[in-house]
């Protein structure tokens, strides 16, 4: 069962209740990248870390202490929109974990020293990630995509700006950014609900409520399609092909997602799988993913093989492509992909903290959440036409491409 409340200062509440003995709780924050001013290139992402170095009660390894004591875990992430503070724990220790996120949250200090050792930190994190190109390859593609827009830098931010942050920098990003209304408790746990509000009653409502100031723009829905080689000196040639899709609120977004699976979503059946790797044995890996945002999306293909065959492998996604744009689905392809999919999504549900944290993004963004019988039944509801439809919307106009050499 789902709980829902929302705090006199305006901060949101969601709860699952769960038979398990393990409870997990956070608060995921409507600031991600894409709320940085171009100065602040990084902040969220280093806001995200700083919020582990100290409060006025405890020390950085005071925090980091606290919840693995007791055999839990504390963690965070940011991501374009979001940021995530959650923790995972027995269930006796909620208290412990809601008091601790409070603490974090409202209560930090940033110590100028602090600041200048945890930016070598994320300095190192950064040159980390630039010699992951299966990784650093997704968020060149972005950026290409999004070119001057928010969605369009890195998450961890770039050396020039991270090293001129200073205290008052990133006080007023907090400021600015973490309001309680743009804010989302959640948890899941055999704690009853009404515990679970009274607790946050006596932690979080010493945040005061605040009036919405940030607002985003979207991106021009104008285009300018190109392809890029960058070389990168890897011994195999990773690639990325896509296009601008649709938002998390758009009504053809389940369509999309379906035809995402069937194209090239985890599984070993999906048509660029066979093609690429089982029928050809150019690639060991190739995928599809559609990433959601609030108000736009990004649909991409990435594959890594041989560089001699980078060109046959791009002929042969696009041949996917196109045989996609061809003709519909027969009732039979359409029933088993739907089949599929929804196994996919009953078995992710069952991995607790991951349902947890994707219920928490949807709350945030919908204010409400889907049971997964809703999910199925717009899963049941998609048409073959509307899958066609989908594809030619998408795929009707020339695709980004990105290749590392």
């Amino acid at each position: 069962m789902i709980h829902t409340h929302t705090l006199s200062n305006g901060l949101r509440v969601i709860h699952r209740d769960a038979l398990s003995e393990i409870s997990h709780c956070g608060i995921v924050v409507n600031s991600g990248s894409r709320d940085e001013y171009p100065e602040e290139a990084g902040m969220a992402h280093f806001v995200e870390h700083m919020l582990f170095k100290g409060t006025r009660r405890r020390r950085a390894h005071h925090i980091a202490g606290r919840m693995e004591r007791v055999g839990g875990e504390l963690n965070a992430y940011t991501t374009k929109e979001e940021t995530f503070y959650y923790a995972t724990f027995l269930g006796e220790y909620f208290p412990r974990a809601v008091e601790l996120l409070a603490d974090m949250l409202f209560q930090s200090e940033f110590s100028p020293l602090l600041i200048d050792r945890e930016r070598e930190v994320v300095l190192d994190e950064i040159n980390s990630y630039r010699d992951a190109p299966s990784e650093l390859i997704f968020d060149d593609f972005e950026n290409m995509v999004f070119a001057g827009h928010e969605l369009g830098h890195y998450i961890l931010g770039v050396p020039e700006t991270l090293n001129l942050f200073t205290r008052d920098q990133i006080l007023r990003f907090i400021e600015r950014q973490y309001h309680p209304s743009r804010m989302v408790f959640f948890s899941t746990g055999r704690i009853p609900f009404p515990k679970v509000v009274k607790l946050l009653e006596r932690y979080f409502s010493v945040a005061p409520p605040t009036v919405e100031v940030n607002k985003r723009v979207a991106p021009s829905p104008s285009y300018l399609p190109r392809k890029e080689l960058l070389q990168k000196n890897t011994s195999q040639s990773h690639v990325m092909v896509g296009i601008p899709a649709l938002s998390m609120h758009h009504p053809q977004r389940y369509a999309l997602l379906l035809l995402n699976n069937i194209l090239g979503g985890d599984s070993l059946n999906s048509r660029l799988n066979a093609s690429l790797r089982e029928k050809h044995g150019l690639v060991y890996h190739v995928e599809s993913n559609v990433t959601l945002y609030s108000d736009t999306g990004l649909f991409a293909i990435y594959f890594a093989g041989d560089p001699q065959q980078r060109e046959r492998s791009i002929r042969l996604v696009r041949k996917e492509i196109s045989r996609l744009l061809e003709k519909e689905l027969t009732p039979m392809q359409l029933n088993l992909a739907k089949r599929q999919w929804k196994g996919q999504l009953g078995i992710a549900a069952g991995q607790i903290e991951n349902y947890t944290l994707s219920m928490a993004k949807q709350f945030l963004h919908t204010g409400r959440n889907l049971s997964l019988e809703e999910v199925f039944a717009r899963i049941d509801a998609i048409t073959a036409a509307e899958i066609h439809a989908t594809s030619r919307n998408l795929f009707g106009k020339e695709l980004y491409e990105l290749s590392y050499l």
